[in-house]
């Protein structure tokens, strides 16, 4: 749950289709891309949920997996706790 912290910058995204691990179309929550997040937020009704908005939440401390992905459990506990600083 660190991002690359030698270069300052967010690993590029695994491969996906037929040849990456998991097969086509499979999806584990707990490594997802920033898109991959994005659309699964989006299904469950989140309004701003964006690959975009997601890398600046990942900015803003945001908990990555090594390899860039999202561990969507850990992620949503991380909003959660976001927006009871600030009270929303």
């Amino acid at each position: 749950m660190s991002r690359g912290e030698d270069s300052g910058m967010i690993p590029p995204h695994p491969p996906q289709g037929p040849g990456a691990p998991g097969g086509a179309g499979a999806l584990s929550p707990s490594a997802m891309t920033l898109q991959q997040t994005a659309r699964v937020l989006a299904a469950v009704g989140a309004r701003y949920a964006t690959a975009e908005n997601i890398r600046r939440d990942i900015e803003a401390g945001a908990p990555v997996n090594a390899d860039g992905t999202v561990n969507l459990v850990h992620y949503a506990a991380w909003l959660a706790k976001e927006m009871a600083a600030r009270g929303d």
